[in-house]
Formats: C-alpha cells, sequence, structure tokens
C-alpha cells in the first residue's frame, strides 16, 4: 500500500495529512503565520512564510509516521484562492504576497468594471461583482503604483501553484483555482484574453493550465533535500481549498450542501453546467470535479471574527489552555455554552474584513448590536457563532431561490470541530448538519486529487467512496427556532439599515 500526502494553505495557517488509500489519516501537522496589516485596507505575507511553514509540517509528517519518504506516492496541494505572488525567472518572489483579503485595488476594481461591464465579465468568469479581492485587480494596482516590481514579474503565481513550483520547478496551475481571478473563461477553460491584454499582461506570464487532479512533476531535488520527500513521489495539481473541502466532503454531485467555516465562510452547491443568479449575489466556480462547477457564497471573515477575539479578549483562556494543554477556543465556546440561544439579544454582523455574498460590499465593517451591561464575554463569544450560523442560513436561502435542494450540509473546516458551533448551526439553519471522520477535507480533498493523478484510483467517485468517513449528524433542536427567527430578521436588518455609513468611515 502506498500514501497520499494532502497539503492545504490557508490565510493564517498551512496544514497537510498524510492517508493511506482508504482514508486513514496516518500523520498530520500544522504551522501558524500571521499577515502583515499596517493597515485597514493592506493585508501582506512573505510568499516564503508559506514554503518555510510547508517544509516544517512535511518534516513533521514524515518524522512522525515513519513511513519510508519513497511509499508516499502522490501530494497535492488545495490553497486559498487570489493571494497574488508576482515572481522572477526562478520563482523568487519579487514583493510581499498580496493578501485575498488585501482591498487596496478599489480603484482598479472600478477601472475593470467600466471597461468590461459586470454583465459580460460574470458571463466569462462567473464572478457577480468587480471587488479588490480579484487578482486582476491587484496586477493593475502593481503595474499602476509599483511599475518597477510590475516589469520585473516573469509569472503571476497564487499560493498552490507557489508551492507547486517550490515542490517540482514548474509553474502549473488548475481551473478551480484560477476561477476567481478574474482571468479565466469558465466555460472555456482558459485564459481570458481581454482582461489580460487590458491589466497588461501575457498568457506566458500566467502558469500553465491543467484540470485539477493532473500530473506536473515529480519532487525535486532540492525540494527532497529540503523536505526529506523522495524524488519519486509525484506531485499534482490539487484545487482551491474550497472546491478540494468539497471533493474532501463527497460533494461531487448535487443535493449536498458543504459549508466551511475556516477564516472565512464557503457554501458550495455542485451543479452540472454554470449557473448564473440573474440578481448576481453568488459566484459559480470551476470544480475540481470534471466538467462541473460550484456555485460559492461566500464571506471574508468568519473564523477571523473568532480569532481575531481570542487575541485581542483571549488571553487569559490562551494562558489557562496552555497551563491545562487544551485548546483556547474549546474554552471560549464552553463558556459560550452557558449563555442562552440568541445571546441574551446581542448580535453581530461579522463583516471585519468588508461583506461577500449577498452583499459584496467592500465597505462594510463589523458591527457589536444590543450590548447592555448585563453582557459578558462568554455573550460575546457566543453571538459570534451565531452570527456565522446567520450567515449560513441567508446564503442557504439564496441557494435554495435559485433552485438548489440542500438535502444536507456537511460541515467542514477548524469551526467542525466545535459541537456547540455545529449544534447552533442546525439550530439556525433548520437544517441537518454532518460532520466527518476527517475534519480537514481539503488536505482530504488534496490527497484523493494526488490519488487520481497516480492513478491509485480511476476517478474521483472512487477515491471519494474509499476514502470519506462520516462522523456525527446534529439534527436541528425546535426549542431555540422562535428565538433564532427573531434575531435572524435582526441581523438582516442590521445591514440594511447601516451599509450606508460604511462608505463615510
Amino acid at each position: 500500500m502506498g500514501y497520499l500526502l494532502g497539503i492545504d494553505v490557508g490565510t493564517t495557517e498551512l496544514k497537510a495529512a498524510l492517508f493511506d488509500e482508504e482514508g486513514r489519516e496516518v500523520a498530520a501537522g500544522r504551522a501558524e503565520y500571521s499577515p502583515y496589516i499596517p493597515e485597514p485596507d493592506i493585508v501582506e505575507l512573505d510568499a516564503e512564510e508559506y514554503w518555510n511553514s510547508c517544509k516544517k509540517v512535511i518534516s513533521e509528517i514524515l518524522n512522525s509516521s515513519k513511513i519510508n519518504p519513497r511509499e508516499i506516492r502522490s501530494i497535492a496541494v488545495s490553497s486559498q484562492g487570489e493571494t497574488l505572488i508576482p515572481v522572477n525567472r526562478e520563482g523568487e518572489p519579487l514583493r510581499r504576497a498580496i493578501v485575498w483579503l488585501d482591498n487596496r485595488s478599489k480603484n482598479e476594481s472600478e477601472m475593470i468594471r467600466e471597461q468590461f461591464g459586470i454583465d459580460a465579465i460574470f458571463r466569462v468568469t462567473g464572478q457577480p461583482e468587480v471587488v479588490p479581492t480579484w487578482p486582476a485587480t491587484k496586477i493593475l494596482w502593481l503595474r499602476r503604483n509599483e511599475p518597477e516590481i510590475f516589469n520585473k514579474v516573469h509569472k503571476y503565481l497564487l499560493v498552490e501553484d507557489f508551492i507547486i513550483f517550490k515542490l517540482t520547478g514548474i509553474f502549473a496551475t488548475e481551473y478551480s483555482l484560477v476561477s476567481s481571478t478574474l482571468m479565466f473563461d469558465i466555460s472555456k477553460e482558459d485564459w481570458w484574453e481581454e482582461m489580460l491584454g487590458f491589466i497588461g499582461i501575457n498568457r506566458e506570464q500566467l502558469p500553465e493550465l491543467m484540470p485539477s487532479g493532473a500530473a506536473v512533476g515529480n519532487v525535486g531535488e532540492r525540494a527532497s533535500r529540503e523536505t526529506g520527500l523522495s524524488t519519486n513521489t509525484m506531485v499534482a495539481t490539487g484545487a482551491l481549498d474550497q472546491a478540494a473541502g468539497a471533493v474532501g466532503t463527497g460533494n461531487i454531485k448535487p443535493g449536498i450542501i458543504t459549508e466551511s467555516t475556516g477564516t472565512a465562510l464557503a457554501l458550495l452547491a455542485t451543479v452540472e453546467s454554470p449557473l448564473y443568479d440573474p440578481k448576481r449575489r453568488v459566484p459559480c466556480h470551476h470544480h475540481a470535479a470534471a466538467k462541473k462547477y460550484l456555485l460559492i457564497p461566500w464571506c471574508p471573515t468568519a473564523g477571523a471574527v473568532l480569532r481575531w477575539f481570542r487575541d485581542e479578549f483571549g488571553q487569559y483562556e490562551v494562558e489557562a489552555a496552555k497551563r491545562i494543554k487544551v485548546n483556547a477556543y474549546d474554552l471560549l465556546t464552553l463558556e459560550a455554552s452557558k449563555v442562552p440561544a440568541g445571546s441574551d439579544g446581542l448580535i453581530i454582523l461579522p463583516h471585519f474584513m468588508g461583506a461577500g455574498a449577498p452583499e459584496f460590499d467592500p465597505h462594510a465593517r463589523g458591527i457589536i448590536f444590543g450590548l447592555t451591561l448585563k453582557h459578558t464575554k462568554a455573550h460575546v463569544v457566543r453571538a459570534i457563532l451565531e452570527s456565522i450560523a446567520f450567515m449560513i442560513r441567508r446564503n442557504i436561502e439564496l441557494l435554495e431561490e435559485l433552485g438548489i435542494h440542500v438535502e444536507e450540509i456537511r460541515s467542514i473546516g477548524g469551526a467542525s470541530r466545535s459541537q456547540l458551533w455545529n449544534q447552533i448551526k442546525a439550530n439556525v439553519t433548520s437544517k441537518q448538519v454532518i460532520t466527518l471522520q476527517i475534519e480537514e477535507a481539503a488536505s482530504l480533498g488534496a490527497a484523493i486529487l494526488a490519488g487520481v493523478a497516480d492513478g491509485t484510483f480511476k476517478s474521483i467517485e472512487e477515491g471519494c467512496k474509499r476514502m470519506i468517513k462520516l462522523k456525527r449528524r446534529y439534527e436541528p433542536q425546535l426549542d431555540d427556532r422562535e428565538i433564532y427567527e427573531k434575531l435572524y430578521r435582526v441581523y438582516c436588518n442590521l445591514y440594511s439599515h447601516v451599509k450606508d455609513l460604511f462608505p463615510l468611515l
């Protein structure tokens, strides 16, 4: 039996896991890093931190598993989307990576919108709005603001591409990752030449396009020395973290909704062909599964809000967690579990770095609404958990309006470890929430794609059937329905009443 390695490079953390061919996790590791945020709209990270974290985690996995590196048949990478890494001919970053949360390119977003029109952009790329998140806007910003960097760029990479290059020395990318660059035609599965021309680059400055689960090349000599991996190990294209998570939950056909609460929130619904919301509230991405697509309502800050609260106000829990060797989040949610449903009227608008679907408002900010002297830290924690559940419900209602039948929600990401949070989500949405044996579905999905590339599995369907195991079902509890119905209406009205004030801040 051989082994498959899945690497998932997130916004604040890199995770990886080694699996056997039946989906059993042999070893896993993770490493955190913190983006550089000197101003509210600027979010950057030294790209080498992604690679250093990758090397560290791979070494940990090899050491803890005691597996002969030659037994690792293949590797695939899933990653956050949109984070832009301009590199020279040697693949060396020319500046810090511009992280997807960065909002500096608002003016360039408007220029692109005016040039092409939002309807044409939506039809070609599947993106219903032009926001500073998209790499095309950031490349145009580089052209206008950092011409000395722009003129030196050999390739524009995203994070998955960067790790693939570090492992193989080959510049390659895949369809699901580049769906949200604003430079990719999701139906033609090719770069959008008109957009490239407008922002001032050509297709030679972009990696080779490939489908997910395709062989790129073997681990190179230098990467082998730095990681301990064997040069006999194949490296394959993976997927956008959300698409890899869909694969890792078995969401490769209509009916299953995947909900991922990590740094960001994303819901994923598989469709057989591109589906364009006539009101332009939800993007359509290329799936990691061949010739399928994903509707992905997303919001830029979800788990990031809880992490912010932990870092800024949870030092007592952080220190206590270290002493008793538990997770600080578990202590925070334990306190929150003692607070009644609805947090005694406390509601949070979790748009701490702008709003995603269905608002798509880069000006939006977070709000803590309804505070009284009665409220405690535990109330705020529970209100954060409930706010993300409200976002999930709002976007499920959007999908159902578009004709998507929601049979069940499969929950992944770091938040799926929290029984309290899972139950809150079930109660707020009135849907069954299911967790999986492997919590980090993006790493598992990447491993499945690696197995498809090396021939371990004949198809993604076979890989999902062999490797995915369900863990627990959370049924909606009717006792809390009335309070959540009331507060959900307040949550929805809150944004509409204050949205015009955000641009004034």
